[in-house]
């Protein structure tokens, strides 16, 4: 047996996680050592005791494992084990990292830009607007957008990433032959289909229950160098999605709604507290990470104009996509909301924001809080 067999194995075994896992590796020096002794061995190792040390020791190991394995290739699914190079860095610095991931497609390289959109199952008209807007800019602006694959606002953020031409990863709490809820199986194979991925910590045909949930939010924050919650009362697991965020030193940014909303109560508690930045668009992200721009054409760290950008000229608007000149054309000496704008083109919000970010991101358009866009005047 390898020791990454083992991993997979040990994973398998309800009652084992990382650190009863560790706790055993330390023991008997590596997870193929542990299948090697007996109950009586085990059960003397902190925190195993004799039920778990019995369950350990007459497991089927040889058997379980090779159903498992055969489950997932002919799924199309990989497993990710703590020892493959394959799995994501930033999960390895979790105080209670997955011992394995089960993948389906591709799973982006991590630490990438990536941002967790996250929000309540039961959303207001106006939380599924701006999670659509929200995840719209994120992926004009090329971050990769990590949810649950949840009713509600994970839903609306997958579909709107998918939508746009992003990359978006989903989080199960479950096996992967347990998609929940059921009505988004199609989902799930459209992200993968545009080249993202679906993936869990558990074995495939894990049930979801309440406990998993929890457990699946700490990788969707675990993932994303960003969590930023669209609208959540004050229950939703959002929060504890928020809260692990928080725990491992990432931003956490939350959009604020009506105050007599008990679905925007959870993010008025964390703008309260400090624990998120107040956000009203994506913008207000990149802004507040300053970093964040560093990557983008003619902004320096920090979001302030990059004084070596190149202004603008009649070539770099006249290699603008239609859609876009079109959007640019409506600017000249007008300033537009974002409502003005999808009636004058007759474009859903989500398209539209997505051309509006590719013109910002070219120094041709900019807004202000009240999502007003006009040209950027382009210097002498």
């Amino acid at each position: 047996m390898l020791d990454r067999e083992a991993c997979i194995v040990l994973n398998m075994i309800s009652g084992v996680g990382y650190v009863k896992y560790t706790a055993l590796c330390d023991e008997f020096g590596s997870p193929a050592g542990v299948f090697r002794r007996s109950a009586r061995e085990l059960m003397h190792v902190p925190g195993i005791g004799e039920t778990l040390a019995v369950k350990i020791a007459e497991f089927d190991w040889e058997g379980e494992l090779a159903r498992e394995l055969e489950l997932a290739d002919k799924a199309g699914v990989r497993v990710i084990t703590l020892f493959d190079e394959a799995y994501p860095a930033v999960l390895r610095n979790l105080y209670d990292p997955p011992l394995c991931l089960y993948v389906r497609g591709r799973l982006p390289e991590f630490p990438e830009y990536a941002v967790a959109v996250v929000g309540s199952r039961r959303m207001s008209d106006y939380g599924a607007r701006m999670t659509r807007q929200i995840t719209a800019e994120a992926v004009a602006a090329g971050y990769t957008v990590v949810s649950g694959l949840a009713y509600g606002v994970d839903t609306v953020a997958h579909g709107m990433t998918v939508e746009q031409g992003g990359c978006t990863v989903a989080v199960l709490g479950g096996g992967l032959m347990r998609i929940h809820p059921q009505e988004n199986v199609p989902l799930a194979r459209r992200i993968v289909e545009t080249g993202g991925a679906v993936i869990s910590e558990f074995p495939m045909n894990f049930p979801v229950s309440r406990t998993s949930f929890p457990r699946r939010n700490r990788i969707v924050a675990g993932l994303a160098r960003l969590t930023i919650v669209t609208e959540a009362g004050i229950g939703s697991g959002a929060l504890i999605t928020a809260r692990l965020a928080l725990d491992n030193g990432r931003d956490v940014f939350a959009v604020p709604g009506h105050a007599d909303n008990p679905q925007a109560q959870g993010c008025h508690q964390l703008i309260k507290e400090g624990a998120a930045g107040l956000i009203e668009n994506f913008s207000d992200v990149l802004n507040a990470i300053g970093v964040g721009f560093g990557y983008l054409p003619g902004l320096a760290p920090g979001g302030e104009a990059n004084e070596d950008a190149v202004p603008y000229d009649s070539s770099s608007v006249g290699d603008l996509p239609p859609e876009a000149r079109e959007i640019w054309k409506l600017l000249d000496g007008r300033e537009l909301s974002l409502d003005l704008l999808a009636e004058e083109t007759g474009r859903e919000t989500g398209a539209l924001l997505s051309t509006l970010m590719m013109l910002e991101m070219k120094l041709l358009v900019e807004h202000g809080s009240d999502m007003v866009y006009r040209r950027i005047p382009r210097r002498p």
